[in-house]
């Protein structure tokens, strides 16, 4: 699965959307068997009509202008959690099995979006392909070791447990420093590679709590699977979903249901819903259909994590404004990755990078380990030795219509395109999801707030000035209008939140709250199929944090959560 872009998607009930020769938007009609072998998405809403690039070029360049993007009051740790929770929501754990004898119910289930971390397990450890990703004892999951380097006594260390594992193997640097997960996404910049690395070690801590408990044998790994997942989809719902989204249509989706999605109930004539739709569109589901994933999700609402990142992190003790070698830049955090960058210090301008070979560290250098300190707000869970001073943290920016400037030029290798040349506007991460929306004929914002009967759609003004958002001055008269006539659905849902203190609310707020319930609901392991479970690692049982979350993981210990001190 590309980074940052997607060949095409299939659309149950549709088919393949994709680009023909010339750029367009098609649909394949695929064969049984292609259909079994795409993931699955679905479409929410009515199709739109193509804005063209002719409006999508001047928007995705006042989307990405220098400056004023305004900050937010969410630790910027948040930021890459949601992306390590879109790779699992997006993961495809029978990739690599296509050749395999695989089961159609598992088929189905391997390409459903679902909230059970099978970015992090893959498909287990017993299974021989995955069976890798394992400690020898087959329970734990392998950590990685950082790369001395001689800046002081703290650096000058190789240390285990704070890269992600690799495969150290292969005749070229690119092939020894792959990451060996289940998903190479998470290893696309060092913000999310290091989330992925906490989860590790938080399986790895769970699984010591159970020896610990006489839990042993095959139930040992099953039950520490079972125990990640539910505290990390609480987590998830009473954590991070109230931060991004309108708390209220979280409360609401999650205490009385679904009313658009996959509503449950249905028709029994049609059990997995492939036929049945409703007035609004949104498909029926019934007790153990697996979920769909719309595309109105992935292309638009959910891509509000890019309004999020900054364009340079207080990272660390060395990696800060007043540090010795300066402040951590978002492109920096794409250079210290095994996917995007090579995990070695190169020129600012990445130029390096279209050599995979480049560089001369295999794994992550000592002097790079993170700060969860200055990434997540311990003051939460009432450790304040773990709080930095407030010039020291970082937090997210504001989820609206603007993005820093660095995402207006992405690395090639972020989104597959090592190897070649792409135009500049092609390189700018604006415009690749406007160009995207187009590719899939996504409802216009406006088609989405009459079918989600929202009260109060936008209104022309708002839409063009917004809220301190992008300035659309570069627009001509008629790109204004037809942006008001048919605003593309990504821009109009952060222009919702520009204009509701920077958390989803309409549009957005309810297609991300009710994807959010299905794909808990449809997880193997699910908090919303069993209500009276509560957590228990964390300060009381209807507690649990991503600060929760990490302190757990790394022992309540302050010199593991920052080794650099």
């Amino acid at each position: 699965m590309k980074r940052h872009m997607r060949d095409n998607y299939y659309v149950v009930g549709e088919g393949i959307l994709t680009r023909d020769h010339d750029g367009a938007p098609i649909c394949e009609r695929p064969s049984t068997t292609a259909s079994l072998r795409k993931f699955r998405f679905s479409r929410l809403g009515p199709q739109g009509e193509p804005g063209g690039p002719e409006l999508h070029e001047p928007l995705a360049v006042a989307m990405t202008r220098t400056g004023g993007q305004p900050n937010s009051g969410i630790p910027a740790g948040f930021t890459y959690l949601g992306q390590f929770v879109d790779h699992d929501l997006t993961m495809d754990r029978t990739a690599a099995s296509l050749g395999d004898a695989v089961t159609v119910d598992e088929l189905l289930q391997g390409r459903s979006p679902a909230l059970d971390l099978d970015s992090l397990y893959g498909r287990g450890p017993g299974h021989p392909e995955d069976r890798r990703f394992y400690a020898s004892d087959g329970v734990k999951l392998r950590v990685g070791r950082t790369s001395a380097v001689p800046i002081d006594d703290k650096t000058n260390r190789d240390l285990i447990g704070f890269d992600l594992p690799r495969t150290g193997f292969g005749s070229t640097r690119d092939a020894r420093r792959t990451p060996d997960i289940p998903d190479h996404r998470n290893d696309e910049n060092l913000a999310v590679a290091q989330v992925h690395l906490a989860f590790i070690r938080f399986h790895n801590r769970v699984v010591d709590e159970l020896t610990a408990r006489g839990v042993s044998g095959p139930a040992l790994f099953r039950e520490a699977r079972a125990t990640v997942v539910r505290h990390y989809q609480w987590m998830l719902r009473t954590d991070l979903l109230p931060r991004i989204i309108d708390p209220a249509i979280v409360d609401d989706v999650f205490t009385n249901g679904r009313r658009f999605f996959e509503v449950p109930g249905g028709d029994p004539a049609d059990p997995y819903g492939y036929g049945a739709t409703r007035t609004t569109h949104g498909r029926w589901n019934r007790p153990g259909d697996t979920p769909t994933m719309p595309i109105e999700f992935s292309v638009a609402a959910y891509r509000l994590g890019h309004a999020m990142i900054r364009g340079a992190y207080q990272w660390n003790r060395i990696f800060n404004s007043d540090g010795p070698l300066g402040i951590a830049t978002l492109s920096l955090l794409f250079r210290f990755s095994g996917t995007s960058g090579n995990l070695s210090p190169g020129p600012d301008d990445l130029s390096d990078l279209a050599d995979p070979d480049s560089g001369a560290f295999e794994t992550l250098p000592t002097n790079w380990i993170a700060d969860f300190r200055r990434l997540f707000d311990f003051g939460e869970a009432g450790r304040t030795d773990l709080v930095v001073p407030a010039e020291a943290f970082n937090v997210a920016k504001r989820i609206d219509t603007l993005l820093v400037d660095p995402l207006s030029l992405l690395p090639l290798g972020s989104f597959g395109g090592r190897g070649t040349s792409p135009a500049t506007i092609q390189r700018n991460l604006a415009f690749r999801n406007l160009v995207r929306s187009d590719m899939v004929t996504l409802a216009s914002g406006q088609q989405m707030a009459e079918l989600l009967e929202i009260d109060k759609p936008l209104e022309a003004d708002q839409i063009l000035l917004g809220n301190g958002g992008a300035v659309l001055d570069g627009l001509t008269e008629s790109q204004r209008t037809a942006l008001v006539e048919r605003t593309p659905l990504w821009f109009y849902i952060l222009r919702e939140a520009e204009l509701q203190d920077g958390r989803l609310t309409g549009v957005g707020g309810r297609i991300a709250a009710e994807v959010f319930h299905r794909a808990i609901e449809g997880s193997e392991t699910s908090i919303l199929r069993t209500p009276s479970w509560r957590p228990d690692l964390g300060p009381d049982s209807d507690t649990f944090r991503m600060v929760d979350l990490l302190l757990f993981a790394f022992n309540h210990d302050a010199e593991l959560l920052n080794p650099l001190g």
